[in-house]
């Protein structure tokens, strides 16, 4: 079976090394997307915010902003570990015996890239508490019943949704990377 697919590889070996190159691949799309979509949101609220500056409550000026962008640099690692890491060494897995990386040094790779995507989620998660937050705060500021203020900065404007948005995108890009490396863990403990 190994001279008719023409490589020096095990196929159980071939097929962990296609995963990985694959797995890679795809963590670092999904994640780059919705990286690129979170961001642009992001500065588009922050540019519409800024046009109203008088608007001092809006989550897009909020500490929730600032924690999401830092769930982003997380991602920016994640997708760099996907790209730079989890597809190099399924080429190594598939290519010379020699060079193939041994199983203690892909696992501790495994575990650095799942331990940043957790560290991620975390962030990102704070972040979006602090975002949902501040809109509950506003919400709760708007008036009851006949009781409605007149001041436009305590309503909620579609901006402040599109903030809470943008963190649910990089929650959803940090879970690709988690999901991603339990996928290959488990591919290679099996």
């Amino acid at each position: 079976m190994l001279e008719r697919s023409g490589s020096s590889s095990p196929p159980n070996l071939q097929e962990i090394a296609k995963t990985f190159r694959l797995t890679g691949w795809i963590s670092f799309w999904v994640q780059l997307v919705l990286t690129v979509i979170s961001s642009i949101i992001l500065l588009f609220a922050s540019a519409l915010s800024g046009a109203s500056a008088n608007n001092q409550t809006s989550p897009s000026n909020g500490i929730g902003v600032v924690v999401t962008v830092a769930g982003i640099l997380v991602l920016g690692f994640n997708m760099y570990w996907a790209l730079f890491r989890y597809v190099p060494i399924g080429r190594k897995l598939a290519g010379n015996p020699a060079a193939r990386p041994r199983k203690s040094e892909t696992l501790q790779i495994l575990r650095m890239g799942l331990q940043a995507s957790v560290v991620g989620i975390f962030v990102s998660l704070l972040g979006a508490q602090a975002t949902v937050g501040l809109l509950a705060a506003k919400a709760f500021n708007q008036g009851v019943g006949g009781l409605v203020t007149v001041d436009p900065s305590r309503f909620i404007q579609p901006l402040d949704i599109l903030v809470v948005q943008a963190s649910v995108n990089v929650i959803l890009a940090q879970f690709f990377g988690i999901s991603a490396a339990l996928w290959l863990l488990n591919k290679m403990t099996r």
